[in-house]
């Protein structure tokens, strides 16, 4: 009884994954053929996080790199800065997309994304990392995107 169980749920989680892997995959392409190398864009953190007070986040990205992260202060984010790493970890729209793959592929129990119609990137991202568990989740939001000379 527990074999043929497990193989129906097993078969229920691969198909329900299916269509977020397909979504993703189709809008970084989107992405990459908009072929947009110099961006800027608002990036709000909303977690149990330290840092809330400094949302949102202005970047500027140029060729894959970032040129600049700016708190709603106006002050720069620079590596000396300690949550740098994990500002850096989503400031820019193709770091986005790993992280979903990483989330999508097991790293959270719950990933729901909303993509810009046009472009592609991701507009909105809300992990679960741990169904059930206080304090976990995650919730980004991309806004103010600009395409820049």
């Amino acid at each position: 009884m527990r074999k043929p169980l497990l193989l129906a749920l097993t078969a229920l989680l691969i198909a329900c994954a299916t269509p977020l892997h397909g979504d993703l995959e189709q809008q970084r392409k989107k992405w990459r053929e908009a072929n947009i190398t110099h961006y800027r864009f608002e990036l709000n953190l909303v977690c149990f996080c330290v840092f809330r007070s400094r949302m949102p986040l202005q970047i500027e990205v140029l060729n894959g790199q970032v040129v600049a992260i700016m708190d709603n202060a106006g002050r720069a984010a620079t590596a000396e800065d300690t949550n740098y790493d994990y500002f850096s970890r989503y400031a820019t729209f193709d770091r986005l997309f790993s992280e979903i793959q990483s989330d999508l592929s097991g790293k959270a129990d719950k990933v729901v994304v909303a993509y810009h119609p046009d472009y592609g990137f991701p507009t909105r991202i809300t992990v679960d990392r741990i169904t059930g568990a206080a304090d976990d989740e995650l919730s980004l939001t991309v806004s103010a995107f600009e395409r820049l000379p």
